[in-house]
């Protein structure tokens, strides 16, 4: 069931409690961080195979880390933006220290 939000932090709470598990949290941050390269890549070379390989390398690995070790329905299905702007704000948050791949941490 569809969960309505007032804000985009009261979403990011939820978001954060479906992302617990390591493995996932570990997937999601590779898959963003090859988001981030093919992005540039293809931005910068403008070759086909890497505008395709963005959505490839960011939903294909998030959805592995849901399917297999989160055990859940990835937000994006619900809450396509919203999911995409919290992957990314999570993605820097680990990359910045502030939050850790490793949930006990936070």
């Amino acid at each position: 069931m569809k969960k309505n939000f007032n804000s985009f932090q009261d979403f990011y709470v939820h978001y954060l409690s479906e992302h617990k598990n390591r493995t996932c949290r570990t997937l999601h941050f590779i898959g963003t961080t090859l988001v981030l390269t093919f992005l540039l890549a293809a931005i910068f070379y403008g070759t086909l195979l890497n505008w395709v390989l963005v959505p490839i390398a960011g939903y294909g690995l998030a959805w592995i880390g849901h399917f297999f070790f989160e055990k859940n329905k990835p937000a994006t299905f619900s809450y396509p933006i919203w999911s995409l702007i919290s992957d990314f704000k999570l993605f820097f948050e680990i990359l910045l220290g502030t939050k850790s791949l490793d949930t006990s941490k936070d």
